[in-house]
């Protein structure tokens, strides 16, 4: 899987790596290698399947909307 990365200087020092496309997925470093290993970590935990995430009501249904 390909994501694209956006990776900043911050003004502490170090780097934000922010993964635009996972709204919250956001990570840090003191140096780029860090932070691109950080946010590689962040992605997976992002993506990582959680249990009760699957659990829904019998009469649920999904729907798609436009903001």
């Amino acid at each position: 899987m390909h994501i694209k990365i956006i990776l900043e200087p911050s003004e502490e020092g170090g780097f934000t790596a922010i993964a635009p496309t996972l709204p919250g997925c956001i990570s840090e470093g003191n140096t780029r290698e860090e932070a691109l290993k950080n946010i590689r970590e962040a992605i997976e935990l992002y993506l990582e399947p959680v249990a009760d995430d699957a659990i829904f009501a019998p009469n649920s249904e999904q729907v798609e909307i436009t903001v």
